[in-house]
């Protein structure tokens, strides 16, 4: 990307580190994505194989599920044949089994192109990525359903996860395509989502994404729910209303995937260039992420969030909103925080520093980092403080703020005076950042 201005130069620095503890995150990590085949038929595989390949550079464990159902419907119809379902699932003839291997020989080739690719001054410059597809799949026929028989059409009986992990550790990049194999040496034609939820279970894989025509998820009104728990999830779906086509095909996967192990399904529109990028590398993402609970975490600091309380507290102390602690200092009082986790990250925090012989306790460096500070983080920490307090015998809490006056206030703290600091606290007190004091009983 250009860099014009020494502003776009400031951001990208600003982007590439924000992205970093997601990186640390992803690597080694093992994830599902899924995709249909009007994914690689309608010209845009090509920025998508590039995503996959920035994904696999940075040591992220690859293995794609892609569908075929676009192409079989224009061979199909090439050839003057109608195309049967049955809730959804494709009676699967000889002929349109016919079709279906066909239509996968070619989709395998083209990714497999695609992914090979290396040309100099392109994204997949000195990618050499090395693609293994086979037959890690074991299928059964779905039999009859609603009086038809679905004939060639299958389920996944066995994902052979032994296999799929001997070529991820090897370093190999795995596609997995809509067909399946019996034991007799029969061939069954498989919905891709029942592979990519299989797979994804088979391999307690990190994430289960699948790109889909839609945003993702809705409400009533069509805002874009960002994120759902398994519990919601299966609300949603019990409703049975309201519900577009793609969603509720995965939502219901997405749900189960969770529900028996894989810690993250993502929702993404196949539409936006970059979408698995933007869902997994940004805060809020850009689609629909299910999870088998809910992503916040409160709990006790530890040692390794020295980093991420920095993270959240330098801004401020940079602004002079707070005092400036030094890493070895926060090291030494790691004990006195807690900590919101989200997903992982460091995203709020609060001190809690006890004075006993005034049967006081400060609450400190109360911060919630930006992108999160609609979700009642603050109100969340300062309960928790509030317990901490009380629990340890202390009356009162008082805190020293220049900026959030208001905020205390409407949470029943009462303006105070230095004097009413404990003594060793007076002793310390800035009169130079002249911060106002504020006091409430427990």
């Amino acid at each position: 990307m250009p860099l014009n201005t020494p502003t776009d130069a400031i951001a990208f620095v600003q982007w590439l580190r924000s992205v970093a503890p997601y990186i640390h995150a992803f690597r080694g990590r093992t994830f599902v994505i899924a995709f249909g085949g009007e994914a690689v038929s309608d010209g845009g595989f090509v920025a998508l194989t590039h995503d996959f390949n920035l994904l696999y550079s940075l040591g992220v464990r690859l293995v794609l599920v892609h569908g075929a159902r676009a192409q079989i419907e224009e061979r199909l119809s090439a050839l003057g044949q109608p195309s049967r379902y049955v809730k959804g699932l494709r009676v699967t003839d000889n002929v349109a089994l016919q079709c279906a291997k066909e239509a996968v020989g070619r989709i395998r080739l083209e990714i497999e192109a695609l992914l090979s690719t290396g040309l100099p001054n392109s994204p997949m410059a000195g990618a050499q990525i090395r693609v293994a597809s086979g037959n890690f799949v074991i299928a059964r026929p779905l039999g009859v359903i609603d009086g038809v028989d679905l004939q060639h059409t299958g389920e996944v009986r066995k994902i052979d996860t032994a296999a799929i992990e001997n070529r991820l550790n090897e370093g190999e990049m795995v596609l997995l395509a809509p067909l399946g194999y019996s034991p007799t040496g029969e061939i069954f034609n498989l919905a891709l989502e029942d592979i990519a939820t299989r797979a994804a279970i088979a391999l307690k894989a990190d994430k289960l994404i699948f790109l889909m025509e839609e945003i993702g998820a809705t409400d009533a009104t069509g805002k874009l729910l960002n994120e759902l728990t398994v519990s919601e999830a299966e609300e949603i779906l019990s409703k049975k209303t309201g519900l577009s086509g793609d969603v509720s095909l995965y939502l219901p996967c997405a749900a189960r995937a969770c529900r028996e192990g894989v810690a993250r399904a993502h929702l993404v529109s196949r539409h936006v260039d970059g979408a698995v990028l933007l869902e997994l590398f940004t805060h809020g993402g850009i689609g629909s992420m299910v999870t088998p609970a809910g992503l916040e975490k409160l709990r006790q600091a530890q040692i390794e969030d020295v980093g991420g309380i920095l993270a959240l507290i330098e801004p401020l102390e940079n602004e002079g909103v707070l005092v400036r602690r030094p890493r070895e200092l926060l090291e030494m009082e790691m004990n006195r925080f807690s900590v919101i986790e989200h997903d992982g990250l460091i995203v709020a925090c609060a001190a809690l520093y006890p004075f006993p012989q005034e049967g006081a306790g400060e609450l400190a460096c109360l911060v919630v980092q930006e992108d999160y500070r609609n979700q009642s983080y603050g109100d969340t920490l300062l309960k928790s403080v509030e317990k901490q307090a009380a629990a340890s015998g202390m009356r009162k809490l008082f805190v020293l703020t220049t900026r959030a006056a208001h905020w205390f206030i409407e949470r029943g703290f009462k303006e105070g005076t230095v004097e009413q600091l404990p003594e060793q606290k007076q002793v310390l007190y800035n009169y130079q950042r002249r911060s106002k004091v504020f006091v409430k009983r427990l």
